[in-house]
């Protein structure tokens, strides 16, 4: 089956993608105003009439309008005259409305469990002692039971860790405070660009994407105007969606259709400040996700944009216009024109910069698998409204949408951040509780220190009465005692003595 697209100029011959080769990608390329935006609408109508959903990255918030049918009017109207399509030709097409912020559709977030610490460390740009730490965390984690679900976790155990260094150094290896703190400047500038909102539950379940209404592909439309300002995020979450695309999906081979079909519109945005390592990540998903049966399709201003290892994975191509003012974009034309299967009746390399708007020279892969002849082609105009919904359209379409309610609000459940709250009230509470038994301790020690200071007190006085000692200041009422009886006992010791005495001398004088 053949996906028509866009008719030869001369002939006005029918040329599309073959629907088994549309897994092997595509590149959607030429300078502003020349009509990409026009063959990627086209594209993805093409195969949401097919049964096949899409994922639709809008950079430009211009997409919004594929939900309704559009009007036979301005040079939608005139290409449709052109061609003879009448107006059955125009419908809409069922849309679902996605937003990482939340704010115009809905929300969409990752657990960092889901990311993974491998994925995690390349989208910060750790290096290899950093990223080795960050594994050690993420096993702490695991090995405890503790989820990472979002920001706040991580935090939490990175903290951790740093607590306990010395007790994790012997298990798990040497945990450097030089790279806690730079995993955590890292996760502070995440942070500020909408990290809190992309990471946490519920996160997104890639079969709500895969879905169709009667017999249309269900398109999903990104809002990627405020994302793609946050390049690290963008790039947070292309990677964890292609790589649970390839995780997910089963190995298939070459369909007669594709299962799912992803195109990324202003693909030179996100390759711009991409760091290598995420670069050489993506350009590995691109190689292998063909067996998934999901074909990935990029959109950019000029074919030079996107690394070499990638372009070189693009086997459907429209090129539309490309200005040849500077050196680089001569550069560029050169280019663009090599790749192609040359055309004996056609330059490539002046047709370029010749192109009007929703012209654009055309090669998509045979049935072989084989590029074909480029030919200069017209575009299709969209079936679907070119101008996007307003506000308030919008708001209705995402708000009224069934997943909404499920996706809206985010969820808090017990993770690490929790587990490590309970464990840090539980060791203050055992400190409590060991301060309130010493102190216990100390009290009854006292207690009984002054019970036996005043028992020897007492002893000490009522000896010291008898013996006629003097009476220290505080000696207490058992000295007193002691002192009036042994006051006694004196006085009638000295009256014997005496009697005893005057007896003696009386004798003697006799």
């Amino acid at each position: 089956m053949i996906l028509t697209l866009a008719k030869t100029v001369q002939g006005s011959t029918d040329l599309g993608i073959h629907t088994k080769m549309a897994n092997r990608h595509g590149l959607i390329a030429g300078a502003t105003g020349t009509g990409k935006t026009i063959s990627l609408r086209k594209m993805a109508e093409s195969f949401s009439r097919l049964g096949v959903p899409v994922f639709l990255a809008d950079v430009k918030g211009d997409l919004s309008g594929i939900a309704n049918a559009g009007t036979a009017t301005g040079k939608v109207g005139e290409r449709m005259a052109e061609f003879g399509l009448g107006d059955e030709y125009l419908t809409g097409f069922p849309v679902r409305f996605w937003d990482v912020y939340g704010e115009t559709g809905i929300p969409v977030r990752v657990t960092i469990s889901q990311l993974g610490s491998t994925l995690l460390a390349r989208l910060l740009g750790l290096n290899d002692t950093q990223e080795g730490l960050l594994n050690l965390v993420f096993k702490v984690a695991d090995d405890r039971g503790w989820h990472l679900l979002d920001l706040k976790d991580l935090r939490s155990m990175l903290v951790y860790v740093s607590d306990h260094a010395a007790e994790f150094r012997v298990q798990y290896g040497n945990v450097s405070a030089a790279s806690i703190g730079a995993i955590q400047r890292q996760l502070l500038q995440l942070e500020s660009e909408g990290g809190n909102e992309f990471f946490g539950e519920p996160s997104l379940n890639l079969e709500d994407w895969v879905q169709s209404e009667g017999d249309k592909g269900v398109i999903n439309i990104l809002n990627s105007e405020k994302l793609m300002r946050s390049p690290r995020l963008y790039g947070a979450f292309l990677l964890w969606f292609l790589a649970e695309i390839f995780e997910t999906f089963p190995e298939v081979g070459d369909l007669d259709k594709p299962k799912f079909v992803l195109f990324f519109d202003e693909a030179h945005l996100l390759f711009d400040d991409m760091p290598p390592a995420l670069t050489k990540q993506i350009e590995q998903v691109v190689r292998l996700i063909r067996s998934k049966g999901v074909g990935v399709y990029f959109v950019t201003q000029n074919p030079l944009d996107l690394p070499d290892t990638i372009l070189g994975q693009l086997g459907n191509r429209i090129q539309h216009a490309l200005r040849a003012f500077t050196p680089r974009d001569q550069k560029a034309v050169k280019s663009a024109a090599e790749t192609f299967r040359s055309n004996e009746n056609l330059n490539v390399a002046e047709v370029i910069s010749e192109l009007g708007v929703g012209e654009a020279l055309v090669s998509f892969l045979d049935e072989k698998g084989m590029p074909s002849v480029v030919e200069r082609a017209y575009i299709l105009p969209p079936s679907s409204q070119l101008p996007p919904l307003d506000a308030r359209e919008r708001d209705q379409a995402y708000q009224g949408d069934v997943l909404y309610r499920y996706y809206k609000d985010m969820v808090d459940n017990y993770s690490a951040f929790e587990a490590l709250n309970e464990e840090k009230a539980k060791a203050e509470q055992a400190e409590q509780a060991e301060q309130a038994t010493n102190t216990a301790q100390t009290q009854v020690a006292t207690q009984q220190a002054t019970q036996q200071k005043s028992g020897s007190g007492a002893l000490e006085g009522f000896l010291g009465g008898l013996s006629g000692g003097r009476k220290k200041s505080g000696q207490g009422t058992a000295y007193n005692v002691a002192d009036a009886l042994g006051s006694q006992i004196n006085k009638q010791a000295t009256k014997a003595i005496s009697r005893g005495l005057m007896g003696v001398i009386k004798n003697l004088l006799k």
